[in-house]
């Protein structure tokens, strides 16, 4: 008989829950948050064939790895898509979600989520670190020309390399206690200034390795940078059987409600990563403003932007590079400029 086990985890311990087809459950307890744990302590059941899943979150990857490094093949599940189900309990703990974990795997009312190979989880580290670098220098910038304010001192557009020797130089008349608050943020700044270096110093270099991204990079507006976040995201383009599908996977396609009579859009979803959503409308907006090679996606893209503006066209042309570029990942190839049609 097979038997279902749901698995409700969190940092220190994980709940378990084990059904069979019948949906009666056979054994409940818990387990601390470890793959070795949990697989030892489901070895003592003694049970026949059995399915383990749980849902999406921050230790999906540790336990899926873990757990198929013992022999079993867990099922990471959507949790967006089990939310709903797991709601139709009054009382929500983590016995009663494990019950409806196991019972929405017995019953394949689940959405599987494909886990990333250990490469991506790497690359995706490496890019997050690098995001979170650059917005403690955003914040340090705007500190600094917030606190000159007071003393009417207005910076104009200076560059990250710059910015410390222009802000001492207002600095040298200042009080003893300004100057020292001041310059430790510099010091801060010019720190993590060197550390970003650091980083794209790398991200450069496995980028001048990787033929995939290379060929990403032959699209206009696409650097390394966005190149690496969109291989990273996708990891695998053949689990997409559709490439229009790419576009809807990152949150750039609209909502739509059909009930009856009534049938309406609503804005983009949202979903997926919003890091790779935002380099995709930036290269959209560099590909509708200042590519200057011709090619049929800016040509489409301008004739959006003549009726609904630069923001949405930049969007549509965002979403239209996910479908493309996952293509080219598919068959292998660079970009496609086209040739304008024979007047």
């Amino acid at each position: 008989m097979k038997h279902y086990i749901g698995l409700d985890v969190s940092m220190k311990r994980t709940f378990i829950c084990i059904m069979n087809e019948n949906g009666k459950i056979m054994h409940e307890g818990s387990e601390q948050t470890d793959p070795s744990a949990i697989a030892g302590y489901l070895s003592k059941q003694c049970f026949g064939e059995v399915f383990v899943g749980f849902e999406t979150g921050a230790l999906s990857h540790y336990l899926t790895n873990g757990l198929r490094e013992k022999g079993l093949d867990p099922i990471c599940m959507d949790a967006r898509a089990l939310s709903p189900i797991l709601n139709l309990k009054i009382n929500k703990t983590d016995k009663n979600d494990a019950r409806g974990i196991a019972d929405a795997l017995r019953t394949n009312m689940y959405t599987r989520v494909h886990c990333k190979p250990a490469e991506s989880v790497e690359m995706s580290i490496l890019l997050t670190s690098r995001r979170a670098l650059v917005n403690q220098q955003t914040h340090l910038k705007n500190t600094v020309r917030g606190l000159l304010k007071n003393y009417g001192i207005r910076l104009g557009s200076i560059g990250a390399k710059k910015f410390s020797s222009t802000v001492t130089k207002y600095l040298e008349e200042r009080a003893e206690i300004v100057i020292l608050s001041i310059t430790a943020l510099l010091s801060a700044f010019d720190h993590i200034i060197s550390e970003i270096d650091r980083i794209d110093q790398k991200m450069l270099e496995i980028a001048r390795q990787d033929k995939e991204v290379q060929q990403l990079m032959s699209v206009p507006g696409i650097g390394p940078i966005t190149a690496l976040t969109y291989k990273t995201e996708i990891f695998d383009p053949k689990r997409f059987k559709n490439s229009k599908s790419v576009g809807a996977y990152i949150g750039m396609t609209p909502t739509q409600y059909s009930s009856g009579e009534v049938q309406r859009q609503g804005k983009v979803s949202r979903c997926g990563s919003s890091e790779l959503r935002s380099l995709l409308m930036e290269a959209g907006i560099v590909i509708l403003t200042r590519s200057k090679k011709w090619s049929k996606l800016k040509v489409w893209g301008l004739k959006i932007m003549k009726k609904k503006g630069l923001r949405k066209a930049a969007l549509a042309v965002g979403r239209k590079l996910a479908v493309i570029m996952h293509r080219m990942l598919i068959e292998q190839k660079d970009f496609t400029y086209g040739e304008p049609k024979a007047a």
